[in-house]
């Protein structure tokens, strides 16, 4: 019976076991070692807040193109105030600006809008030599499933990446299905899902390597967790159900 009990335990311990090659991050690395990197610019999107600020060589000259904010505030205040103060790009993808007004930020990168601002501004005889920083405020990413700290996380860095991104939400737990990590974007009117495999570098030069403002990463739990859930969810219950299945069986063959 004693052999029974193990032959019955061993079982179920082995069938709900992640394997190595099912764990580990890019085990091709070595292939990828070196490699250019090819980042595309991420194009400004509807609901997207922008920070733009506007210089000269005579600063008070550029007040006027300016939103004032308050400067005795603390840090995260400021940027609060900054979103709301913010440029917030219409679904038809435009902004206003002050004293230009209506600048359309239709297929634009945040570079490509400071140029375009900065060309508006020296061609209208408005500013001599402006200078145009822009920025994304509410750039955001929305992390769910098998991780330490699922949520919503807000970057302004212009370029992260999914590794980057799942680290915001502490890295995937031992449950997390890393061959198969659901990538939802949406981007000019069109949502696209896109399977991502970790356990591989070769993605890494792909459009789907950079988060995007928006993206929304999905880590479904592998087969180990999914084998264990229900009735058999830890360690303890399968030591319970392995022992009433042996009960059972004493009782029965007595």
């Amino acid at each position: 019976m004693n052999r029974l009990f193990y032959v019955i335990l061993f079982s179920i311990l082995f069938f709900s076991c992640a394997s190595k090659k099912d764990i580990i991050y890019f085990q091709d690395s070595a292939d990828y070692a070196s490699v250019t990197t090819n980042l595309k610019a991420v194009s400004i999107e509807p609901n997207d807040i922008l920070s733009i600020r506007i210089g000269a060589l005579v600063p008070e000259t550029a007040l006027p193109y300016n939103i004032q904010t308050p400067s005795t505030v603390g840090v995260s205040s400021t940027i609060d105030i900054l979103k709301v103060q913010g440029y917030l790009v219409s679904p038809e993808k435009t902004i206003v600006l002050p004293v230009l007004g209506e600048i359309s930020t239709a297929g634009l990168s945040v570079k490509d809008l400071e140029t375009k601002i900065k060309s508006e501004l020296e061609k209208g005889g408005h500013l001599i030599n402006p200078s145009v920083a822009v920025r994304i405020l509410n750039a955001k990413v929305t992390i769910l499933g098998e991780v330490k700290s699922p949520g919503t996380y807000t970057f302004l860095e212009q370029s992260v990446s999914i590794p980057q991104a799942l680290g915001y939400a502490g890295d995937l737990t031992i449950n997390g299905k890393r061959d198969d990590i659901l990538l939802i974007r949406e981007s000019d009117g069109k949502r696209t899902i896109t399977h991502v495999d970790l356990r591989t570098a070769s993605w890494m030069n792909k459009d789907e390597y950079q988060v995007r403002q928006n993206d929304v990463l999905v880590v479904n739990p592998n087969n180990a967790k999914v084998k264990t859930a229900g009735y058999i969810g830890n360690a303890s219950t399968i030591l319970t159900i392995a022992s009433l299945i042996l009960s059972s069986i004493i009782l029965i063959t007595r």
